[in-house]
Order: C-alpha cells, then sequence, then structure tokens
C-alpha cells in the first residue's frame, strides 16, 4: 500500500463524526462510490442469492469456500445453535416496555454472561449460530406472541430463523424476503456507526458480547439502523395522502410540496454510494417481481422514480438516488411482516454476523496478531461560556 499521507486534519475535519478520517482497515466488505457493496471483493448482486452459510463462511475466510469447507461450517453453526435454557427464560423475562432493540441488546449480555468463552472467535461462532434464536426470542416477547419453539437443527440458517418466528398468519413467501435482507445487511465497510462502536468497545478488550450489544445500541438509532422505519412511515404517508391509484406525476408533485415545506424525503441518499444503493436495486427487483400488486410497494417504486428526479435537479445532492432502507420495510410488509418497530431487530440479526467477524480481526489478526490498541482519539479544549 502506498504509505503516503491518506488524510490531513484541519479545523474543517474536526466536529464532522470522523467522516472521511482513515482509522484501519476492513477485511470482510468495502462500499465503492459507483459500484456498490462488495464482501470479501465479491459485489453483492453476484452472491445474494447463496446460502446465508456460505456468505458468512466468506465473511470469515476472506474467499470463497470449497464446497466441504462450506458444508462442515454449516454443521458448525448448527452444532451450536441451541442455547442455554437460562438464557432463553432469562430473554422471556425481560420487561416488553420501551423499542425492542433495548431488549435485543439486554439479550446478548444475557446470553455472554452465561456462554461467553473469552475466546474471540470461539464467540463469533456462538453468536452468529444463536443470533437467530435470540432474535425470534426478543420479537416474541415483545409482541407477545407466545413461546418460541426450539431451532430446526435440520433447517438451514435462515430457514431456522422462519421456524423459529411465530408470525401470526405466517406466508411461505416471507422466507425468501428474510433470507435476501439478512444476506444483504452482514456487512457494510468498517466505519458505519454500529461497527466502528462494537470494535472500540471491544478495543478496551470488553468481551465479544458486550461489546456486539453496544454495537445494537448504535445501530438502534435513526439516524442509522431505524432508518428502515422511518422510510416505511414516509411510503405510508404517501399512500395516506395520494391513495392507492396515485400517477407518477401526484407523486412528484407531492414530494417537491414536501420540500417546499422543509420536510424530509426519507430513503434516499447515502455517505459513500452516488449510485442507487444496490442492496436497494435487488430489493426493488423482488418487490416488483412478487408483490407488484401490493400498494405499498407501487407507491415505493414511483417515489423511487419521482424522488430521484427532484433530487437530482439540486446540485448540492450528491446522491440523489435510494437506499437500502427505501424499500426493505414496503418489502417486508408485502410480504407477511407488517411489524415495522422490529425491522431494526432483523438488521441487528444481520449485521452481528460482519461485526463479529471485525472484531475477531482487530482483536486476534491485526498488527500481526497484536490486536488494534485501545481507541483514544485527540479532542482539543474549546472554551464556552453559557
Amino acid at each position: 500500500m502506498n504509505e503516503e499521507v491518506l488524510f490531513t486534519v484541519t479545523k474543517d475535519s474536526l466536529e464532522t463524526g470522523l467522516r472521511g478520517v482513515p482509522v484501519g482497515y476492513c477485511v470482510t466488505s468495502s462500499v465503492h462510490p459507483e459500484n456498490g457493496l462488495f464482501y470479501a471483493g465479491r459485489p453483492i448482486n453476484e452472491i445474494c442469492s447463496w446460502e446465508p452459510e456460505k456468505v458468512i463462511d466468506l465473511l470469515f475466510r476472506g474467499r470463497e469456500g470449497r464446497e466441504e469447507e462450506v458444508t462442515a461450517f454449516a454443521h458448525e453453526l448448527k452444532k451450536r445453535a441451541p442455547l442455554d435454557i437460562r438464557v432463553g427464560e432469562a430473554i422471556d423475562r425481560l420487561p416488553r416496555e420501551g423499542h425492542p432493540m433495548a431488549l435485543f441488546s439486554a439479550a446478548l449480555l444475557i446470553l455472554g454472561m452465561f456462554e461467553q468463552t473469552g475466546d474471540y472467535r470461539e464467540d463469533a461462532l456462538h453468536l452468529i449460530a444463536k443470533a437467530p434464536e435470540v432474535a425470534a426470542r426478543v420479537i416474541h416477547r415483545h409482541a407477545g406472541w407466545g413461546k418460541t419453539p426450539l431451532p430446526d437443527l435440520n433447517a438451514g440458517y435462515m430457514e431456522s430463523f422462519f421456524h423459529l418466528l411465530q408470525v401470526p398468519e405466517k406466508k411461505e413467501s416471507l422466507k425468501e424476503v428474510l433470507q435476501l435482507f439478512n444476506v444483504l445487511h452482514y456487512d457494510h465497510g468498517g466505519g458505519n456507526l454500529s461497527a466502528f462502536v462494537g470494535k472500540a468497545v471491544a478495543s478496551g478488550l470488553e468481551d465479544l458480547f458486550g461489546s456486539l450489544a453496544a454495537a445494537m445500541n448504535a445501530l438502534a438509532g435513526p439516524r442509522h439502523g431505524r432508518a428502515n422505519q422511518e422510510c416505511l412511515h414516509f411510503v405510508e404517508e404517501s399512500l395516506e395522502s395520494l391513495g392507492a391509484s396515485a400517477s407518477s406525476e401526484e407523486v412528484e408533485h407531492y414530494i417537491r410540496e414536501r420540500l417546499s415545506r422543509k420536510e424530509l424525503i426519507y430513503g434516499f441518499g447515502h455517505a459513500v454510494l452516488r449510485v442507487e444503493d444496490p442492496r436497494a436495486t435487488l430489493q426493488y427487483s423482488l418487490a416488483q417481481k412478487e408483490y407488484g400488486d401490493h400498494p405499498l410497494v407501487r407507491m415505493a417504486l414511483l417515489i423511487r422514480e419521482a424522488g430521484t428526479k427532484v433530487l437530482k435537479e439540486n446540485p448540492k445532492i450528491n446522491n440523489p438516488y435510494p437506499n437500502v432502507d427505501a424499500i426493505s420495510g414496503s418489502l417486508l410488509t408485502a410480504a407477511g411482516f407488517p411489524y415495522p418497530e422490529y425491522y431494526t431487530v432483523l438488521f441487528g440479526l444481520s449485521r452481528v454476523v460482519g461485526i463479529a467477524i471485525q472484531i475477531v480481526y482487530e482483536r486476534c489478526e491485526a498488527r500481526e496478531g497484536k490486536g488494534t490498541p485501545i481507541v483514544r482519539p485527540k479532542y482539543l479544549y474549546k472554551k464556552r461560556e453559557i
């Protein structure tokens, strides 16, 4: 790698959320402004149809596993999947008040109390294997949907989650949507808030479970993982205001009116991308193919077209294209999961995979095995008076 200066710190660099400041390496994924998301060098559109176990194995190895390696890895996850009975009982007693992401974070701490080994690599495998049941139990507890069944150890990673998830009037078609959503959200570079927070906490030698609980607290905010809820609410508001038979011209006019009132248009823009998020493109394609007549999907597709057109007219907007959150909520609703309060839990179920593997690298492999030092950025004193 070229060792020349990668970034010059100036006064304008301060109080910008470290945006664009290089701090390390990410060995799992990368995001290219024009080409989108890559897992271990493979574009997401090439691997989105892989079985989840094969994608997770790719992120762990940094290369596509041979068939026998992937089979062995999938078996390893199944072997580790069952929870200690005390973990399940504790999750089932969590308070139901508050956002379900608070329960998910607490559940990860409980999991660590009973099942951590202190070995980051072993605990990453433990956590990834057990996360589907943890997420299902959290959703059931918060929603009051009753007892969570035991994992189906003959099923695949997300097939088992679909089995565990006791959604009222569950549709078989939901399985495909959950699996695509899961694979698309495993990882997104090393600098997104949840990944950075998880790695920063682990840099103090907190165990993997505590580090992931902190990462999930970061993910829970409306500027990060909870954005998918906000986007669905926006589509629902648009549908309520314009009706199911709205034309593209009416949607365009509605968006212009919102902007004129300084109201937000949710689901557009990205910190890195300068094209439509490929993860959104994949979900738009599935939504149009399988649920094109659903009112929310139809409205989301109209917003995709009109929003991009209108936002392109503003030269100050770097990325006028939809991001992954623009369609995921509408797609999940159309597939039979109309419960937006749990969309961030689904996001968290996915993202623990990539963050856990990034933590393994930083604690066990970085700097020739010494691990990265504790995160300790410099802050300059600034006098203020109120």
